[in-house]
């Protein structure tokens, strides 16, 4: 029996990520992760987006939107992909809890809820970038530890599943 306060997880289906565009552009700016004209452009253009879409639609290392639902409300929403033809890696795109529910301890309650649905997938480990201090604080309280730097030197956090 679910708990009414339990969070799940809601897949966004490629004909309603319009939407999830709307929301993921006012994060990027708000949570200052992007600022510049630029990037702007770049996470609101076609190729950006459009390469996602193909990934939503591919059959292997499927990419996934999400929203966290806490009773019949958006609480936050998440972007990730599976790498099952490789080694199990969970990469994270994005994950953010909506301001108005933030320090309530919902983030690590939605990184939970997305553990236990994203190991039915495949996920063996969790991957992320990170820069802002905020963010790298709440990965680590999650349990990731420094894992070099991508393409970008941004750094990379890595998770192991426990048990």
């Amino acid at each position: 029996m679910q708990m009414s306060d339990e969070i799940r997880i809601k897949e966004i289906p490629v004909s309603q990520i319009d939407d999830f565009w709307k929301i993921h552009l006012k994060y990027l700016v708000d949570d200052d992760i992007i600022s510049d004209e630029e990037d702007i452009a770049y996470f609101s253009g076609e190729e950006y987006r459009g390469i996602l879409k193909a990934h939503m639609e591919r059959t292997v290392d499927k990419h996934h939107m999400i929203y966290f639902m806490r009773e019949e409300k958006k609480i936050g929403a998440a972007q990730y992909n599976i790498y099952s033809s490789e080694d199990g890696k969970c990469f994270i795109l994005d994950f953010w809890v909506f301001p108005e529910f933030r320090n309530r301890g919902l983030g690590h309650e939605c990184f939970k809820a997305l553990e236990q649905y994203t190991k039915q997938d495949g996920a063996v480990y969790y991957e992320i970038n990170s820069t802002k201090e905020d963010s790298v604080r709440f990965w680590k309280s999650l349990g990731f530890i420094e894992n070099g730097k991508d393409e970008y030197d941004t750094p990379l956090y890595i998770k192991k599943l426990e048990g």
